[in-house]
């Protein structure tokens, strides 16, 4: 038993001290490691604003005041790849139209035929200023800078429009449609069309920008190819052509007002009126479309009981009828109230009721005719101005009620035909005046946000550029046509 104890205990005890076999040598030899870099590795930066590697400048892009600091104290290298400015491809400008977030057709067509300069010095040309505005155009801020004057008429303008390009017509009482390339540096005077006999009075750009539409007191409508400078169609008349539209949603159909009161929808294509619209009423002074394209809205001079009366009306294109049947004033004591759908207006007077066959189809009644009319490019109201030294509001809506509360007021027409304009967003509303001046108002509140002195004369037609909203085209009395920022 002792025997055996001990045995036990000298196992458990040497338990802890026991040694590991020793393993046989290995057959293959063992080689050691040579270590080659006796330098240790460089340790790993962060980026940090201090030590990030300078980016070339993208055509374009604004540079602020921090990042034109540190390229001054590091200019790039004198054996730089970077093509200088003066030596940028075409691919490069249209990359740098995408960075100023313009989206422009450059109708590289119309600038090849057009003018006797590449497509490559427009698009330069082009480029730069729109580069320089983009400041002003993000903050919608005009300035009221004479960007470009543009002298070639000898008497007055009555109409200015631009392109959806680059491109702006003016129509004036010496017979001629101006086509002005703006931003030129050679000759700024595109084309000059001597198509009409008489005055013109309007023009208007078809939809792809290759024709203008003119009008005027040769009792004719003129389609003419601006890229030829041929005229391509005559729309004779009767009577002395004051204002054409073009169809919004159809490019081969325009509306034409005269002197006689009849307004005319005419197809290009055939040649021939599709549609006539007459009330018997004067002269009519302008014709707009609204947003959804099935109605317009006509300006007439009407002479009625001896009173000189405005009648805006708003009409159906398809059926050919007045819309507007709503008085908006009190007479004599006679109340008139909506038409009720069966050709009757119910009226009352004190006590007694009478039913009047409907002949009024008037939504403005007063002594001011109205020379402009203008449909707001997202909202479901039109202004017209006014004779009356403002700008009335109306709804696109039935009734087409009149807004008693707002309207915009702090020029002057003073029997001009002046004109206004809405800018792209909706957001502005420009007028001309009779004391040359341009006056922008807030769409929205109907305030005077600027005013800036532009001609000696009166400033009869302003019209913003539909791709820069900070720019303006106006034209005057005088026979000048300027563009400001």
């Amino acid at each position: 038993m002792e025997r055996l104890g001990r045995a036990y205990s000298t196992a458990s005890d040497d338990d802890g001290e026991r040694e590991t076999p020793a393993l046989p040598p290995s057959k293959r030899p063992k080689t050691e490691v040579v270590r080659r870099f006796t330098k240790p590795f460089p340790a790993i930066r962060p980026y940090t604003a201090q030590n990030l590697p300078p980016e070339p400048p993208i055509p374009g892009r604004y540079i602020s005041k921090r990042e034109r600091a540190a390229l001054a104290l590091d200019p790039p290298a004198p054996h730089s790849n970077t093509p200088s400015p003066t030596t940028q491809s075409p691919d490069t400008y249209r990359n740098s139209i995408r960075e100023a977030k313009y989206s422009i057709c450059l109708g590289k067509r119309a600038i090849l035929l057009v003018f006797d300069t590449s497509s490559f010095q427009f698009k330069e040309a082009f480029l730069t200023h729109m580069c320089k505005s983009k400041g002003h155009a993000q903050f919608g801020e005009m300035s009221g800078r004479l960007s470009t004057a543009l002298n070639g008429h000898l008497k007055a303008v009555n109409a200015v429009q631009w392109s959806k390009t680059h491109l702006l017509a003016s129509a004036g009482m010496d017979h001629t449609v101006c086509i002005w390339n703006v931003w030129s540096n050679n000759q700024k005077k595109a084309r000059v069309l001597n198509h009409h006999n008489a005055a013109v009075k309007d023009v208007k750009w078809s939809e792809q920008g290759l024709s203008v539409l003119s009008c005027g007191y040769d009792c004719s409508s003129r389609l003419v190819d601006v890229e030829k400078g041929l005229e391509t169609q005559v729309f004779k008349e009767d009577q002395v052509v004051g204002v054409v539209k073009f169809h919004p949603n159809n490019s081969n159909l325009f509306l034409s007002g005269g002197s006689k009161g009849l307004i005319r929808l005419w197809d290009i294509r055939t040649g021939k009126v599709v549609h006539q619209y007459n009330r018997g009423l004067g002269p009519v002074l302008d014709v707009e479309f609204t947003n959804d394209t099935k109605q317009f809205i006509s300006s007439s001079d009407v002479s009625r009981s001896n009173i000189s009366e405005n009648s805006l009306i708003v009409w159906d294109v398809s059926r050919q009828v007045p819309l507007s049947n709503q008085l908006l004033s009190e007479v004599s004591g006679l109340i008139f109230v909506r038409d009720e759908g069966d050709g009757f207006l119910k009226a009352s007077l004190r006590e007694r009721s009478v039913a009047l066959p409907l002949t009024c189809n008037e939504v403005y009644v007063e002594a001011y005719t109205c020379p402009c009319i203008r449909c707001h490019p997202f909202d479901p109201y039109f202004v017209s101005q006014s004779h009356g030294n403002y700008i009335a509001i109306f709804s696109v809506k039935p009734p087409f009620r009149l807004d008693k509360y707002k309207r915009y007021d702090n020029h002057a027409v003073s029997g001009f035909p002046i004109k206004c304009n809405f800018n792209s967003d909706g957001e502005k509303l420009a007028s001309g005046s009779s004391d040359g001046c341009i006056y922008l108002y807030n769409s929205k509140s109907c305030e005077l946000i600027k005013k800036f002195k532009v001609f000696e004369q009166a400033c009869i037609d302003v019209a913003f550029h539909p791709v820069m909203p900070n720019v303006i085209a106006s034209c005057s009395w005088s026979g000048d046509v300027s563009v400001y920022e």
